[in-house]
């Protein structure tokens, strides 16, 4: 790796451990800044360096020494246009860092030609009392909040993404993270036919909890089976296992959909909760509906159109403005 600057080596050895710690701390610390009414940062191209003719090694001096860490939620980036990339920030004592107006750069491999910013935005997990769920309450580790921001990659390939934030009225870097994109990917995709697969429901089973590991079961997430109802009606269609989250975003986005849900209770739509493992086991590896699926990690959110294709996809955690818009791309028309 001769001619790479020394801190994109060390992103081989460190990404992984960075985000493993990151994600299992999300929730772990508090705003201590902005109150729960407060309203989330706008984050203007504007307002962050022009990376023109810089290398990422010097835009990150540039900007200052942080320490914080970047940790992507999605795994799943193609190349043709403009992915959603979905993350969360970390100082280094692993408390979450929220409300901060946050932009993202994204270089080769090499750090040599860089693009951005790409401005972020900041989403809260957090839901009224009564969708809060017993899993979500009673679990530290559960995510409160992440960013998305949307950023363009032309050409599949190994790319370099580096996050500058506002931190007591200074701009900093977090540490950059590799991402991995690819030129197609089998999950399926907005406008393609959606996988027809049956989904378990609550007659089916003695006890809820088999389909279900949220804390209480959600039997209104499991009344319909996606073979029946695909192709007939919009579908909401959530994979996730709350208890069994590797993330810890599994819990909030169902919370999440159980809220969206009753905002649209007089709508005749599907809404369907899918867990991830075969017996709710980790061991025993993905159910076959998730196989069927071609998902590569949970949780993953798409809405079908009532000509039963994928209207939207959501990779990771989601705010609750983003499924109600992936709500109306499947009931527009």
């Amino acid at each position: 790796m001769a001619g790479v600057p020394k801190f994109l080596r060390l992103l081989a050895l460190v990404a992984a451990a960075l985000l493993v710690v990151a994600l299992a701390a999300c929730g772990s610390g508090e705003d201590e800044g902005a109150g729960e009414d407060a309203s989330p940062p706008v984050a203007r191209p504007a307002d962050f360096p022009d990376p023109k003719g810089k290398t990422l090694e010097q835009l990150r001096s540039e900007l200052g020494p942080g320490g914080p860490v970047l940790a992507p939620s999605v795994s799943l980036l193609e190349a043709g246009g403009e992915n959603r990339l979905g993350f969360g920030l970390f100082e280094r004592s692993r408390k979450q860092i929220t409300q901060a107006r946050t932009a993202l750069y994204v270089s080769d491999r090499r750090g040599q030609t860089v693009r951005g910013p790409y401005p972020a935005e900041f989403k809260s997990l957090d839901v009224e009392e009564p969708f809060r769920s017993d899993s979500v309450k009673s679990d530290p580790d559960s995510a409160e909040s992440l960013y998305v921001a949307d950023v363009p990659f032309e050409k599949s390939g190994d790319y370099v993404v580096l996050a500058a934030l506002e931190l007591d009225g200074r701009l900093v870097a977090a540490d950059p993270a590799a991402v991995r994109v690819v030129k197609d990917a089998n999950t399926p995709d907005i406008g393609e036919q959606a996988p027809s697969v049956s989904t378990p429901t609550t007659g089916e089973v003695k006890d809820l909890a088999e389909i279900d590991t949220r804390v209480p079961p959600s039997p209104d997430l499991h009344e319909d089976d996606l073979a029946d109802v695909i192709g007939k009606k919009p579908v909401v269609l959530l994979f996730a296992t709350p208890a069994l989250c590797q993330s810890r975003v599994c819990g909030p986005v169902v919370d999440i959909m159980k809220q969206v849900k009753e905002a649209h209770s007089d709508e005749d739509i599907s809404w369907i909760h899918m867990e991830i493992f075969k017996d709710n086991e980790f061991d025993k590896g993905f159910r076959e509906q998730v196989l069927a699926w071609k998902l590569p990690t949970e949780p993953w959110l798409f809405t079908i159109g009532a000509d039963g294709k994928v209207a939207a996809r959501l990779e990771g955690a989601f705010g609750e403005d983003e499924l109600e818009e992936a709500v109306t791309a499947a009931t527009k028309n």
